[in-house]
């Protein structure tokens, strides 16, 4: 089920959410701080990235954790869908595998946790595609904000030990292996945990 809009570019980018739900999200960072308040920082986190996204010069494409909600997400701007069911590399190539469908040539897809994230670094990733393979954003807790492709790798998303610190150099490992060329964005603070929300100073002092 989807919110279905007319394709208007020839780049896509995909955005992972989390539906908001009290003690569902950001579950490393509450038993720092409580359910209640990684509420509310998960709540800055989706407000940063949509702030970031919305202008971008793309189509977008929001994909939901669980269902597509009436929420601040405009369907103006972003066609809504909800992710596969499955790991998490499973449903990112699914995701792409619709985007390509589709006929979008270059892909990006994101998260809602980079709390670093800016349009200009999106635009970047767009730009990278242009020489390279593949694009690929470094988070600071070793796995990636950030991944796109000129068309689907499958290899990127199968035998990933997800949510470790294993995943961006296993990822660039079978770039290395199938030979493709690919552009490393600087490296960004994904917020897990109370150390990197520390590192933060806006969204720590936002509440």
């Amino acid at each position: 089920m989807f919110e279905n809009q007319k394709k208007k570019s020839k780049n896509a980018l995909l955005i992972f959410i989390k539906n908001p739900v009290l003690g569902k999200v950001k579950t490393r960072l509450a038993a720092s701080i409580g359910n209640e308040k990684a509420l509310k920082i998960y709540y800055r986190l989706l407000e940063h990235t949509r702030c970031e996204t919305q202008t971008l010069a793309c189509d977008k494409l929001l994909f939901y954790s669980e269902k597509i909600e009436h929420d601040a997400w405009p369907t103006l701007f972003y066609q809504k869908y909800v992710q596969e069911k499955g790991d998490l590399g499973h449903k990112m190539k699914m995701a792409f595998q619709k985007a390509f469908e589709q006929g979008y040539e270059k892909v990006l897809i994101i998260g809602s946790d980079c709390a670093e994230l800016k349009k200009e670094h999106l635009e970047m990733a767009f730009e990278a595609l242009e020489k390279h393979d593949v694009v690929v954003g470094q988070a600071n807790d070793g796995g990636y904000y950030l991944i796109g492709f000129q068309e689907l790798i499958n290899d990127v998303f199968e035998n990933k030990k997800w949510s470790t610190a294993a995943v961006l150099n296993s990822t660039l490992q079978d770039l290395e292996r199938l030979n493709k060329t690919f552009f490393l964005l600087p490296k960004l603070v994904d917020v897990d945990n109370l150390e990197d929300l520390q590192s933060i100073e806006w969204l720590e002092n936002s509440f």
